[in-house]
């Protein structure tokens, strides 16, 4: 399959021709062919009644058509091979094995996905019988299952131009619950997204569905997303990105006659907290794990272990220095996009340039286009404290040590930080009863909570929380990752009274869906 520029609305090929894109390859800073013309408000209303008219079809298909759809959507991505990774190294300056392992996510989680459907436990059906000789007063017949709010918006993530793009999490879990999806291509990976699009696209064909099921737009600039979240018949927001573009997503959003809501995954730094017998007993071990954390894929994560927080002594000083010698080995590694590969440079600089901060170690010297350097810092808990600016992400593998005078000090800084997708405790059984007291505190901060173990790396899988309070993400309710992700698309509809040829199949007498219902609040196991 070559790439041909076109965005795809519905079941058509379309060339928009507002300001073209063009991918550029982040290794050698070069062109790629070729152009993607801009979407416009034309192009946002076409692919939005599409999705409109589809809506109610598609989140009345079947469980097991619904289930079928994204395992035929993993198939076709699988089906077109190396033509996917090869463009997909080009414009990400990602490895091959990075990106086999990212596209192997990919339909993971499409699959995951359809078993999550095919179980319908999400539809969280409730039965409540008439009484009718109930007294003082009867009640009626009441029913509940959750239906799809609609057609959404999903933005593609420059990060991960495969797991968290135009197949990713946000559309999975959208299509899982039956909603349609037109997805804003990220302009990093516009031909990726065309790829991973067109599997898309057939794959609505094949299983016989509307073909408003799906729309792929590109567009630069503001213009068009801000056109798809303000189009009324977009129903919720799925969005990776920075914390200015996931928050001036929520305020267009909460601006609408109708609001909706917009599911965004922002900024976050990741705290990890040394305790001091792990401090003492191996710290060197632990520096040279937090190094490969934090340099793993050019430290483009979100969950990039961003702070390091410990009791300053012999055994940080320790740990610092063995970290230094560990950065000083990696070598310079290409980043996403000459955007972000200044972004970080800008960040760093920042940090090296701070009065209250010191540079401890920094990796290879770059010598090609777009290549960041890991670098590790340290300051002072009291200095981290009284400077906001010490709390922001840098985007890429640099990390900022905090040197704390106590313990005391250490909870300070924990219940200062903002809202984070993640919170590492390295700890011995020593450290048992200083993390207990510290646990309520970091369940505040942080979806995620880790033990001895590094937050980079996130498995898709039925417990999986890759959410946290503001700014990791805009509804720290919800998850991005993992198979309760589906509840971000519903909404619970009762039905009182309804004759039995009225209700949805999951409600009727006799569970012919099958599924496991909660009838007079009992739990009835699936049929």
């Amino acid at each position: 399959m070559q790439v041909s520029g076109h965005s795809l609305i519905g079941s058509q090929a379309v060339s928009p021709n507002g300001a073209p894109i063009r991918a550029i390859n982040p290794a050698t800073s070069t062109q790629i062919d070729p152009d993607f013309g801009g979407g416009s408000a034309n192009e946002v209303d076409r692919a939005c009644a599409l999705a409109e008219a589809a809506a109610v079809a598609f989140r009345s298909t079947s469980l097991q058509t619904r289930a079928s759809f994204l395992e035929t959507v993993a198939s076709e991505i699988e089906a077109l091979g190396d033509v996917l990774i090869e463009r997909a190294m080009l414009e990400s300056g990602l490895p091959r094995a990075r990106l086999e392992g990212e596209r192997g996510r990919t339909c993971g989680q499409l699959r995951l996905f359809a078993s999550v459907v095919r179980s319908g436990e999400w539809l969280d059906v409730r039965i409540d019988p008439a009484l009718p000789e109930r007294q003082p007063l009867p009640r009626l017949d009441l029913r509940l299952q959750n239906i799809a709010v609609g057609p959404v918006a999903v933005f593609g993530a420059s990060n991960f131009p495969l797991a968290f793009s135009v197949a990713g999490g946000d559309t999975a879990s959208a299509f899982a619950a039956g909603c349609p999806v037109v997805v804003k291509a990220h302009s990093a990976h516009p031909g990726t997204s065309e790829l991973v699009g067109r599997a898309v696209q057939a794959a609505v064909s094949k299983c016989a569905l509307p073909e408003g099921v799906f729309s792929l737009l590109f567009g630069s600039g503001n213009d068009l997303g801000t056109a798809l979240v303000k189009d009324p018949r977009i129903k919720a927001v799925g969005f990776t990105g920075s914390r200015s573009g996931g928050t001036a997503l929520m305020k267009i959003a909460q601006a609408r006659p109708q609001p909706i809501p917009v599911y965004a995954e922002m900024s976050s730094i990741n705290p990890v907290f040394l305790f001091p017998d792990a401090l003492q007993h191996r710290g060197t071990a632990l520096a040279e794990a937090f190094v490969a954390s934090l340099s793993m894929g050019a430290g483009q994560f979100c969950t990039n272990p961003g702070l390091v927080i410990a009791v300053r002594g012999a055994a940080l000083d320790g740990f610092v220095e063995a970290a230094a010698q560990a950065v000083a080995k990696v070598g310079a590694q290409t980043m996403l996009s000459p955007g972000i590969h200044a972004a970080y440079a800008d960040g760093v600089s920042a940090l090296a340039g701070h009065a209250k901060v010191r540079q401890a170690g920094k990796g290879v010297a770059a010598e090609g286009a777009c290549q960041c350097q890991a670098t590790v810092f340290v300051t002072s808990a009291s200095d981290f404290l009284s400077d906001e600016a010490l709390q922001g992400e840098v985007f890429g593998a640099a990390s900022l040590v905090v040197a704390c005078e106590d313990w005391a000090e250490v909870t300070r800084v924990a219940q200062s930080l903002e809202g984070q997708l993640t919170a590492t405790l390295l700890m011995d059984d020593g450290d048992l009863e200083k993390a207990a007291q510290l646990l309520p505190t970091l369940e505040e901060k942080a979806g995620r909570l880790l033990a001895n173990s590094w937050p980079t790396g996130v498995e898709v899988c039925h417990a999986m929380v890759h959410g946290g309070p503001f700014p990791a993400t805009s509804d720290a309710r919800t998850t991005s990752v993992g198979s309760s992700a589906i509840q971000r698309f519903l909404r619970p509809v009762c039905y009182q009274n309804l004759p039995q040829a009225l209700l949805p199949e999951s409600l009727r007498d006799g569970n012919p869906s099958g599924v496991s219902r909660l009838v007079d609040g009992k739990r009835i196991a699936q049929a």
